[in-house]
């Protein structure tokens, strides 16, 4: 069982005893505030990116009375509400709230975490939200609106858009100057609260949003069926077929919601899958190879050294500590 974070509050009244640091200790500079401004019962930013070998326990981050956006760019994690649970994967969002019910979550073990965490309070939201304005999760507006009662919830995962992906970047390097950087981060939140905690589509919605939105929906149905068997997975004019659409529009579409191509996607979820079957211990390297659709043990020890840095051999308890699982390419554990 995971512990349960403790402490409550209501926008920005008692959050001074709130801290999630201890959570992030181990992490050290995996951690980093971009923007702190919960406690005045505003917002705050942070970036993580950091290297797993145990699960974390990610609950106690979680700020009492406070709605948190996800844009995961890798790794995986887990969000549960009594009755539902956002499972993050690479390249998804999603948002949790904590209000009269604690959250249980956990980042996984074995993998690299990227991701990029808006925290919410109550009394921000109610600052900036309408009663009743068309296209809010209901479950949000019970949360902001509807006083202390209304219980934790959590969103349905999304594909994580290729400007959100930018943004992600843009937020650790603010193109203004220190002084002007609360306002841009309050501005950077709302916008991307906008984006999450509303209904993706309209009635009366215009036609270039409408096609957006289905590409969109074509995207994710990609996914789904590769995720569904990454080892065989049918081929693009197959794709294409089941989609409905052309699948030259498939594959352009696609690269465009997604900012990968399909065959770079097919090989991020074969690579997600290897790394739990070695973290599982009950094959060996080629073993793995073969069941994630690789029929060269070398081809795919090349594509598992690009993606974790490190051989599979290796994975996932190389020499070091918790943290330093692998070196990635282009970072630092």
């Amino acid at each position: 069982m995971l512990r349960q974070p403790t402490g409550m509050g209501s926008g920005g009244r008692g959050r001074g005893s709130f801290t999630e640091a201890p959570v992030w200790s181990a992490i050290g500079e995996g951690w980093r505030p971009l923007h702190r401004g919960m406690g005045a019962g505003e917002c705050s930013v942070e970036w993580h990116d950091f290297n797993l070998r145990p699960d974390l326990d990610w609950s106690a981050a979680f700020h009492p009375q406070s709605v948190e956006i996800c844009l995961n760019l890798e790794g995986r994690g887990e969000v549960e509400a009594p009755d539902a649970a956002l499972c993050l994967g690479p390249m998804t969002a999603g948002y949790y709230l904590r209000g009269s019910t604690p959250l249980r979550g956990c980042r996984k073990g074995g993998d690299r975490h990227r991701f990029l965490t808006i925290e919410l309070s109550g009394r921000f939201l109610r600052r900036h939200l309408t009663l009743g304005v068309p296209g809010m999760d209901p479950r949000v507006e019970r949360f902001v609106f509807g006083g202390r009662g209304a219980p934790a919830a959590v969103s349905g995962v999304r594909p994580l858009l290729p400007h959100q992906t930018r943004m992600a970047a843009q937020l650790q390097a603010p193109p203004v100057p220190e002084s002007a950087r609360p306002l841009w981060y309050r501005a950077k939140a709302l916008e991307i609260a906008s984006e999450l905690l509303f209904s993706p589509h309209e009635e009366g919605e215009l036609f270039c949003h409408r096609q957006q939105r289905l590409n969109r929906d074509r995207a994710e149905r990609v996914l789904a069926i590769l995720a569904a068997d990454p080892a065989s997975p049918p081929g693009l004019e197959e794709l294409g077929r089941r989609i409905g659409c052309s699948h030259f529009y498939l594959s352009r579409t696609f690269t465009a919601v997604m900012g990968k191509t399909i065959s770079a996607c097919l090989r991020d979820l074969r690579m997600e899958l290897a790394a739990k079957l070695l973290r599982e211990g009950r094959m060996n390297v080629t073993e793995v190879a073969l069941a994630v659709g690789y029929s060269s043990p070398s081809h795919f020890s090349t594509a598992f050294h690009e993606t974790y840095g490190c051989c599979p051999g290796l994975y996932p308890f190389p020499k070091g500590g918790r943290g330093e699982a692998c070196k990635t390419p282009g970072g630092s554990s």
